[in-house]
């Protein structure tokens, strides 16, 4: 599917919702007459974005094999910070850095999953490397219910230089491992952190793991060897929020 199609009435009203939107044009379903499609509608006009009206076989046609739910847009790519710009915005935040290291995920689902609950935690920037590792595709906007659109989203070409380029500016770098030996419940995330975490089934690489200032184990019981990363993710992101506004 082309990479600058967008798909699902959540994710065509949130990139609508954005101040300046990145949309170009929205198709419709012609048989769909409700309240959601009313203000979706409505607030393309206000932008003056053109809306088409639009058979189901055209907009399958558009957003092929998925669940577009009688919508689909036409964007401008979403833009990722590179290096320099993610260092920027940590050096301007007035509070300390809450950041997720993402090493090698994968499946455009996790990272949209990934998005959602970094959002949702209050993460100021989710990172990943250009190289093995999903970026923005339509799939992982969609998933992430909106989150694309408003959390920052760095793709890096050298994840280790990265790392210690964070830990000059004073981010601890807790990464995440089955073997640890330390808790996640047992270490300080209240400073400037950045929680590591790995690809599906594979955790982090070992040069990853090396750059971090400490790893951490989820406690878990039952016999589950891993958790998917999303869920991982919500874990340690909310743990950390825990004791950020205790």
């Amino acid at each position: 599917m082309d990479p600058d199609i967008i798909y699902g009435l959540h994710a065509v009203q949130a990139a609508l919702d954005v101040p300046v939107s990145r949309i170009k044009e929205v198709w419709l379903a012609a048989d769909r007459q409700d309240q959601r499609v009313e203000a979706l509608l409505t607030a393309a006009r206000e932008q003056g974005i053109v809306v088409h009206k639009a058979e189901r076989e055209t907009l399958d046609k558009i957003a092929p094999e998925v669940q577009h739910q009688g919508c689909a847009a036409r964007c401008k790519p979403l833009e990722s910070l590179d290096e320099k710009g993610l260092l920027d915005l940590i050096e301007n935040l007035s509070e300390p850095a809450f950041l997720l290291i993402l090493d090698g995920v994968q499946d455009p689902h996790n990272l949209g999953a990934c998005l959602r609950t970094a959002e949702a935690a209050g993460v100021h920037a989710v990172v990943a490397p250009k190289d093995r590792a999903s970026g923005l595709t339509a799939t992982a906007v969609k998933i992430s219910s909106g989150a694309a659109e408003r959390v920052p989203f760095a793709q890096v070409t050298n994840l280790s230089r990265l790392m210690k380029d964070l830990q000059q500016l004073g981010v601890w770098l807790v990464g995440t491992s089955g073997d640890a030996q330390q808790s996640l419940f047992q270490i300080d995330l209240k400073g400037p952190v950045a929680i590591v975490l790995g690809a599906e089934g594979k955790g982090i690489r070992r040069l990853t793991r090396d750059n971090c200032d400490e790893v951490i184990y989820i406690p878990m019981q039952g016999e589950a060897e891993s958790l998917n990363v999303s869920v991982a993710a919500g874990v340690c992101l909310f743990e950390a929020y825990r004791q950020r506004h205790l």
